[in-house]
């Protein structure tokens, strides 16, 4: 049996049609939940041999882990992270890319009442230094991999919080304990602090880019991973001796929907490959040589995906495909099934929530560029400027109702913007969430995306925020004013454009271009560098004077 049933009551299956689903759909658990002990520990004694990870290094190399095997390396590495001093309610930083560490980290974390910060390597000093500060990290755990540990330094002069660092793969970075050394010769016997936790508790907090100011720090609670039941078991469909792929590195909250609790809950391997650049073909080869049974990817990476002869790969192992991270191109989805037979079904949430809106196998079919229908728990409505629920065809902002007469806030959801009460009740009062997106619904219920009221743009997978794009940009000398918005994009479904007024005695040429181009990569993570440049003399504003990147992103469109 599948573990989710102890928490749901019911097999996936035996829910006759999603009517049925919406209604019936329950969640049960104790006062204290916390996965690592209740779901985790349950498997690794009820299928302690069962597949739980397939891990390939980029050169290949393979690991696999056994339930049996990760709660092992979990009590050892919480009784490491004790011994070095973790403590509950602690906050630490993750920053270990696609490596097997995190995910028996994470748990260790979970165990012992401590808090998790998942984060990219792609972050600059600069980044580390908010990061750090904001959220008060006092242990970052690091690959050896790349020059993470060397931007880490460089950040720790001004990043007082910080007590304790530790790097993975042996690496002898000065100042850095050694992680895979210390959790080798820990010992495998670990007893759970008390008290326990609560299951309101935060669990996890991760960073989410917006427009007005640096990244959000979003709460969640340890019921955190019960709200992936409907994202892994439901949603990705894997199912009891599966393997699943989802694309993401564990920078990222995608990387908590497709690699562990909801799959594991369903009963799936996960699939892990610790590449560091996206090839298609490459990915390809992995569905077919580790015979992939479920696998998600963003819209960007479809794309990629079918410009191959799919012909050439055989993806017969492949039952149900999924997408998330922005809409999904109709020519990419027909295309996909043309070539494979497979539909991909896509999903819609937040670093806030978990999944929220999804078309859902076996009783929706997709419909072109639709969101989907709300999931169960999910109270979701359109609503206008005043907070009022908007008609059927009436472009709003996606809500979602939490009044405990309708059944309160579902599980999966944030508990608040940590040190940030003033932003929580500007997004979260009088029982109503703002997700900050705006949809239009149609007669028949379907929710259809139409953007960001924030004007967070989605390239490549990525969310990134114009504030931390225009910030780098205006510390370059030769800018004045700079506005950061989205433009189409063929590959990446949007491209990051800057447009600029540039300061007396400069002028825009194809070499200053470039120059701006590689000062945002040295100041912020690189991915979100400006691919498009435009120069202007004056930037549209409002009378009050704040600039309208709207009136930017139309004005492109028309050149299109």
């Amino acid at each position: 049996m599948p573990l989710y049933e102890k928490f749901t009551g019911r097999h996936r299956d035996d829910f006759a049609t999603l009517d049925d689903l919406q209604r019936h759909y329950r969640l049960t658990y104790p006062d204290d939940f916390n996965f690592a002990y209740d779901c985790l520990d349950v498997m690794a004694a009820e299928t302690p041999d069962a597949r739980a990870m397939l891990w390939v290094s980029k050169d290949g190399a393979e690991r696999t882990f056994t339930f049996a095997d990760i709660k092992r390396l979990t009590d050892k590495t919480a009784n490491w992270l004790q011994s070095v001093g973790v403590r509950r309610g602690d906050m630490v930083m993750l920053v270990l890319k696609r490596g097997h560490q995190f995910w028996y980290t994470l748990l260790a974390l979970h165990k012992l009442g401590a808090v998790a910060v998942p984060a990219t390597h792609l972050l600059t000093p600069k980044d580390f230094v908010y990061r750090f500060n904001a959220a008060g990290i006092r242990m970052v755990v690091a690959t050896g991999d790349g020059d993470v540990a060397r931007s880490i330094t460089q950040a720790l002069p001004e990043s007082p919080s910080v007590e304790l660092l530790a790097v993975t793969g042996g690496a002898g970075a000065p100042g850095f304990l050694d992680f895979d050394a210390g959790v080798a010769a820990a010992s495998e016997t670990f007893t759970r602090p008390v008290p326990h936790n609560k299951a309101t508790d935060m669990m996890l907090m991760a960073f989410s880019s917006g427009t007005t100011g640096y990244p959000k720090m979003v709460a969640q609670p340890f019921t955190y991973p019960l709200g992936h039941i409907l994202t892994g078991c439901f949603w990705h469909r894997a199912e009891a001796g599966g393997l699943h792929l989802t694309i993401s590195d564990t920078g990222w909250l995608k990387s908590l929907w497709g690699k562990l609790y909801g799959q594991w809950l369903a009963g799936s391997a996960v699939l892990v490959y610790d590449f560091d650049k996206f090839s298609a073909p490459d990915i390809l080869d992995k569905v077919s040589h580790y015979k992939v049974t479920t696998f998600c990817a963003p819209p960007t990476m479809y794309r990629y995906i079918i410009k191959e002869d799919l012909s050439q790969w055989d993806l017969s192992s492949l039952r149900h495909c999924t997408t998330a991270g922005e809409a999904l191109n109709p020519e990419v989805y027909s295309n996909f099934l043309r070539q494979t037979g497979l539909k991909i079904f896509e999903g819609f949430g937040q670093t806030e929530t978990t999944i929220c809106c999804w078309t859902a196998y076996p009783w929706m079919q997709p419909r072109l560029g639709s969101m989907g229908l709300p999931c169960p728990g999910y109270r979701m409505v359109i609503c206008d400027e005043e907070g009022r629920e908007a008609g059927a065809g009436v472009t709003g902002e996606i809500c979602i109702r939490t009044d405990e007469a309708g059944g309160g806030t579902p599980a999966g959801m944030f508990l608040h913007y940590l040190h940030d009460e003033e932003t929580t009740q500007l997004a979260w009062h009088d029982d109503l969430y703002h997700t900050g997106d705006t949809a239009y619904r149609d007669e028949m219920g379907f929710l259809w995306y139409v953007g960001r009221t924030d004007d967070v743009i989605k390239s490549s997978g990525y969310r990134i925020g114009p504030f931390e794009v225009e910030s780098a940009l205006m510390e370059h000398p030769s800018v004045v004013e700079c506005a950061v918005t989205g433009v189409p994009d063929p590959d990446r479904g949007f491209a990051v454009k800057a447009t600029i007024v540039l300061a007396n005695g400069f002028t825009g040429t194809p070499a200053l271009t470039k120059e701006l181009q590689q000062h945002v990569k040295k100041v912020t993570a690189p991915y979100k560098y400006p691919r498009v440049v435009e120069y202007v003399d004056v930037l549209p504003k409002t009378i009050s004077g704040k600039i309208r990147r709207v009136e930017i992103r139309e004005r492109d469109e028309l050149r299109s």
